[in-house]
């Protein structure tokens, strides 16, 4: 087990499975070849023994007596002549040794099955015994009876001395060890290389990743001729790396952007109070100034109250509670919310239309308000202000439509970003700086979160900015 700080090479690793891997292979194959050969050069042993033993009892069979045996002695032992491995020995009826060929007598010493005579008078290789001691040479024997033609019996036993084919199978035993181990090692060095040599473009992406830095953020992995399944590696590391990149870019512009909208408001207390302190002044005077700050401080709570909103927005477990409700209900009860604003800056609202909406109501009431609050902002005196909601194509559509000057076609897409504000031609001479500049960067963050869409459209005398919720969402 690897403790901690200490890793483990992949080469290596994956080099030692494949000699593990072929290590297996090498003994299961090895094993079987021996086994093969073993029970090959058995069987062989063992054909030979049974055709001695048969050729030897049809000699002894066509002699007379006894004493023929030993007339015919070369006839019989010719049977084994010429296999150093074979033996044979001739006893009568009382156990007495009438003729024997390259008698063991270790294999004399060894126990012999009381039954093993009358158990191989059919000449199989069933009939063969094998006898062994411990540490000792194994041997393989049968007993057979032969009647000669005068009626008596002798018993013919044929034995193969084993050792050459230990020898034999201890050999390639040996051999198969050596060839295993030289195989696995060379298995090891082989894979070792070759996964080292198939690692190198993983090496190439480790490199070319490292140029990826706060400094060169538009850096990608570039690297050539790689396999399929590195490719996607690469894209994927090349995707991450681009969302790093545009979202360090954005909190960048978000944080020069706050700094800069920030020092406004900081530099208007810090004006108004050396002002007043540049001499003394009267309490109608200090409260003008006390008031003018209070604004200033109002306004710098609500930019950090919408910053805090959007930071816990963009969180994954931001959490909405979403309701069912009439959505003309809503916009009747913000309408009627910005009446009194909306008559101090001498415009008309109207509201319309119908429908039930499955979202977050809070969520829902603000980035109406805010948009709402825009079109105060932006509309001339006398002018109307129109809330609508219809049901389009499996959406519910809510649409914020205000008179006054219109709005560059190339600048639609940037009124959502965070600070952004229209050129200052459109802002009604009511207009204060009460913008904070977040309004439709948190409408378009509370429709991200319903899965929806905000934009804006633009068209002579008439600015529409529409919210658009799927009625049916996962």
């Amino acid at each position: 087990m690897l403790g901690r700080g200490q890793s483990s090479s992949l080469t290596a690793t994956l080099a030692l499975v494949f000699a593990a891997t072929t290590l297996a292979v090498f003994a299961l194959v090895g094993s079987y070849v021996y086994l093969a050969l073993a029970h090959e050069v058995q069987t062989q042993d063992d054909l030979d023994i049974v055709l001695a033993t048969r050729h030897t009892r049809r000699l002894i069979e066509e002699l007379t007596n006894t004493s023929d045996l030993r007339v015919h002695r070369d006839r019989v032992e010719s049977q084994v002549l010429g296999n150093e491995a074979l033996s044979v020995e001739v006893r009568d009826a009382n156990g007495q040794l009438l003729l024997e060929h390259n008698r063991v007598e270790a294999a004399d010493r060894l126990a012999w099955p009381s039954d093993a005579i009358g158990a191989a008078q059919q000449i199989t290789p069933a009939a063969i015994v094998r006898l062994s001691a411990a540490h000792d040479t194994p041997f393989r024997r049968i007993a057979a009876l032969a009647r000669l033609a005068d009626g008596s019996n002798v018993t013919i036993i044929v034995t193969r001395n084993m050792h050459d084919r230990w020898l034999l199978l201890d050999q390639y035993r040996d051999r198969l060890r050596f060839a295993g181990a030289a195989g696995v090692l060379l298995a090891f060095l082989m894979s070792y290389l070759l996964m080292r040599r198939a690692l190198n473009p993983l090496r190439a992406i480790a490199r070319s990743a490292e140029n990826f830095t706060v400094d060169n953020l538009a850096s990608r992995i570039k690297v050539g001729n790689v396999p399929q399944e590195l490719q996607t590696l690469i894209v994927s590391l090349n995707t991450m790396f681009t969302g790093f990149e545009n979202g360090f870019n954005r909190l960048s512009r978000f944080t020069a952007d706050l700094a800069h909208d920030m020092r406004t408001p900081l530099g208007n207390l810090r004006g108004a109070t050396e002002v007043a302190l540049a001499r003394p002044r009267s309490s109608e005077e200090y409260q003008t100034v006390l008031a003018s700050n209070l604004e200033e401080c109002d306004r710098l709570s609500r930019m950090i109250e919408n910053v805090l909103f959007l930071a816990r927005a963009e969180h994954p477990n931001f959490a909405k509670h979403t309701l069912e409700f009439n959505v003309d209900d809503e916009l009747l009860r913000i309408a009627e919310y910005f009446e009194g604003i909306a008559d101090d800056a001498g415009v008309h609202l109207h509201v319309s239309g119908e429908g039930r909406l499955s979202a977050d109501v809070e969520l829902f009431r603000r980035a109406v308000s805010n948009l709402l609050a825009n079109a105060v902002r932006y509309t001339p005196r006398g002018g109307n202000i129109t809330l609508d909601a219809q049901l389009r194509d499996g959406t519910m559509r809510v649409a914020v439509t205000n008179q006054g000057v219109p709005l560059d076609s190339a600048l639609l897409d940037r009124v959502f970003d965070r600070f952004y504000r229209a050129d200052p031609s459109r802002t009604s001479s009511h207009s204060t700086s009460g913008s904070t500049g977040l309004g439709l960067a948190i409408v378009r963050t509370i429709m991200e979160l319903h899965r929806g869409h905000a934009y804006a459209e633009s068209e002579p005398g008439v600015t529409r900015f529409v919210l658009t919720f799927p009625m049916n969402r996962s």
